[in-house]
């Protein structure tokens, strides 16, 4: 059978392995997963209840206004409701960017590495792909690419702090270089992990009420995947303006996000002790990381995330991943990306402990 020659340059997103199947396909008693960057300590306790309490709900479509979600969104933002679209996690807000803005006489702006699914939208588009040869986000690399090829660019992608590296730009510097963007290119600041980088340094945090009313051609994406615990309830969310919601809306499938995953992000949004308590682990344990990294002389960038990656020279990343697998311990190899590097997801002190002990054997 023939399909569109556009799917022999699109490689699968990779994602994380099964827990279940690992165990079963080494014989292991426990596995710990550290590969997908999920919240460690699990769901919070109020979102746990909204799910329990809204189960007779399950065979009805949801609200698809989205209203309670999207004002209790408004008001953690200072922002209108229709300043915000829901979607089914901040991937599928992705895919309104580039099916809104782009085709095959198009092309988009990312640095040299970065989140995999805006490379995977736009190629299913035939949309030319331009990257800094940096593969953190170098804002001048960025800016002469942009400048170079002006007429075909209608998308830039910055993803603050960046996946799977963890970098991330102070907001003051990415303000300047928005400034310098044409008004009909449409520029998406992915946050997926900016409350991490917020707590860890307030310099980073991108204000998405300040964005969108100095630049009305971007979009702010956000997503309960990470921070609140509700990777496998699915929800994302963009706030722009109402012109680039509006548009979103016309490429939107109705009934797009479960009745369970809006109840659950509205308590999530809500317990802020079970948040605070996140992003205070996160980095005390990564300290160890880091200080692990200095120990073996292993290099890495400095995470503003709930992850951190391995740079090796000597060692295989991919033989690395295999034998942490065998132990027991799933952990992100990023050859996928063209880079020798694994990326770990910060555990809990317990499933930290274990990866230094399994790690530092191997390694």
């Amino acid at each position: 059978m023939r399909f569109n020659p556009f799917l022999d340059a699109i490689k699968t997103y990779e994602s994380g392995k099964d827990i279940d199947l690992i165990a079963k396909e080494y014989g292991l008693k426990e596995v710990i997963k550290l590969a997908s960057n999920e919240n460690p300590y699990g769901t919070s306790k109020k979102a746990k209840e909204a799910i329990i309490n809204n189960a007779h709900l399950a065979h009805l479509y949801p609200d698809d206004t989205m209203s309670e979600l999207k004002q209790a969104l408004a008001q953690k933002y200072d922002v209108l409701n229709e300043n915000i679209i829901i979607g089914s996690g901040s991937d599928q807000i992705i895919e309104y960017i580039v099916h809104a803005k782009l085709d095959h006489t198009k092309a988009y702006l990312q640095c040299g590495v970065s989140f995999a699914m805006y490379e995977i939208y736009a190629k299913q588009l035939g949309v030319k792909i331009y990257k800094t040869q940096s593969k953190t986000h170098d804002l001048e690399q960025l800016y002469d690419l942009y400048q170079k090829h002006k007429s075909e660019i209608k998308v830039i992608f910055l993803c603050l702090p960046n996946n799977p590296l963890g970098e991330c730009l102070d907001a003051s510097v990415v303000f300047e270089f928005l400034e310098k963007i044409d008004e009909d290119c449409l520029v998406a600041i992915d946050g997926a992990y900016n409350e991490f980088a917020s707590f860890k340094d307030s310099k980073k945090h991108i204000n998405p009420k300040k964005l969108i009313n100095k630049f009305s051609n971007c979009v702010y994406l956000g997503t309960f995947s990470k921070l609140y615990g509700l990777g496998g309830m699915r929800v994302g969310y963009g706030i722009a303006s109402k012109e680039i919601i509006n548009a979103f809306y016309k490429i939107r499938a109705p009934f797009n996000v479960t009745n369970l995953s809006l109840k659950a992000a509205v308590a999530a949004l809500d317990d802020v002790e079970f948040v605070q308590k996140t992003l205070e682990n996160n980095f005390t344990q990564m300290k160890l990381y880091e200080d692990f990294a200095k120990k073996y002389e292993i290099n890495f960038i400095q995470s503003y995330t709930n992850f951190i990656t391995y740079f090796f020279n000597e060692k295989n990343s991919t033989d690395l991943s295999e034998k942490m697998l065998k132990k027991g311990i799933i952990i992100r190899n990023l050859q996928s990306y063209g880079l020798n590097a694994v990326r770990i997801s910060i555990g809990t002190a317990y499933e930290n402990s274990k990866f230094f002990k399994e790690f530092s054997e191997i390694f």
